[in-house]
């Protein structure tokens, strides 16, 4: 067997229930989507980034958006979030599937490259992913094979699988093979310890400001910045900790 086909799909919609048309927000001069796919893009070991959107109208400006990148896109149902996955693996003639979601402007490529490296030489394995209980959410990305995506969208019937993409996968342990859950190596600097529990993704107006003022603190300086860039930034704004911290993660259905 060649070597496997390795795609990254993120999903993105402007209908957002808790905060409407957030991928498309502006921060250092370009849409919040614009720096969530240049940055996924550069991540080690891709063959390709698939942005899966609705077919709305009102999502016209995120395959818009995406395009312009030169990021392929693929449109289909707004709720069967499972089945527009799969569509876009299909579309992409992906072997391995790489899921993130936009509303993760930070999101790290040398962290990601991580994860599919890990899941790489970690065989037999159906399911890894990174765990966003020890890293700040908004970091967060899953990688399977798509077979067992296809495997899902045919045969998932729970509304909270068809939307969620992967509980059908990881809430069958006895079915799957799962990976132990990447976790970042607070060892290495117990002065990071106190980042579990940050939120790096985009939910609510909170999340928008503090995530806005990272990029607009780090880019000019270094547009390839990582995570690790982002934890020294806190550390000299202490009070930017607090920005978002009432905000709570929405649970699945």
């Amino acid at each position: 067997m060649g070597k496997p086909r390795i795609v990254a799909i993120s999903q993105a919609r402007m209908t957002s229930t808790r905060l409407p048309g957030k991928v498309l927000m502006p921060a250092a001069g370009r849409p919040l989507l614009a720096h969530h796919l240049e940055r996924l893009s550069r991540t080690p070991r891709l063959d390709a980034v698939v942005l899966a959107t609705t077919v709305n109208t009102t999502d016209d400006p995120v395959a818009a958006c995406a395009q312009g990148l030169g990021i392929t896109v693929f449109r289909g149902d707004e709720q069967d979030v499972l089945g527009r996955f799969a569509g876009a693996a299909a579309l992409a003639g992906a072997d391995l599937v790489v899921r993130v979601t936009a509303d993760c402007p930070l999101i790290d490529p040398a962290l990601v490259g991580r994860l599919i490296a890990t899941f790489q030489q970690s065989q037999p394995l159906d399911y890894l992913s990174i765990d966003s209980t020890r890293y700040p959410r908004g970091l967060d990305a899953e990688i399977f094979p798509r077979r067992l995506l296809d495997e899902a969208a045919a045969t998932a019937t729970d509304p909270a699988e068809r939307e969620h993409v992967t509980p059908y996968i990881y809430n069958h342990p006895d079915r799957f093979r799962l990976g132990m859950a990447l976790v970042p190596d607070i060892s290495a600097d117990p002065a990071d310890s106190w980042l579990e529990g940050q939120r790096w993704c985009v939910d609510e107006p909170a999340d928008y400001e503090l995530v806005r003022r990272l990029l607009e603190a780090l880019l000019p300086s270094d547009p390839g910045f990582g995570w690790q860039d982002c934890c020294r930034t806190l550390r000299e704004h202490p009070d930017w900790v607090d920005i978002n911290r009432s905000v709570r993660q929405k649970t699945l259905h």
